[in-house]
């Protein structure tokens, strides 16, 4: 398995204990550039670990969650 950064880390740590998240959100609580956090975000996503879903209440915006939570996601 590749191994991480220490920004690619971060983010799958609060998206872990966050469960579902949105990138202004991540942006805030990790305090990383915008540049580190999607290449962070596009990371994770590759290796499987994250799922990209659509915002409900504003369609520009994307929701990040870990892979498992995507099933949850659709049920509710």
């Amino acid at each position: 398995m590749k191994r991480l950064s220490p920004s690619t880390k971060l983010v799958l740590e609060v998206i872990s204990n966050r469960k579902i998240v949105k990138f202004k959100e991540l942006k805030e609580i990790t305090g990383l550039s915008t540049r580190t956090l999607r290449y962070a975000l596009k990371e994770l996503k590759e290796m499987g670990l994250i799922k990209v879903l659509p915002c409900l209440e504003d369609a520009r915006e994307r929701l990040y969650a870990l892979t498992e939570i995507e099933e949850c996601y659709k049920i509710s």
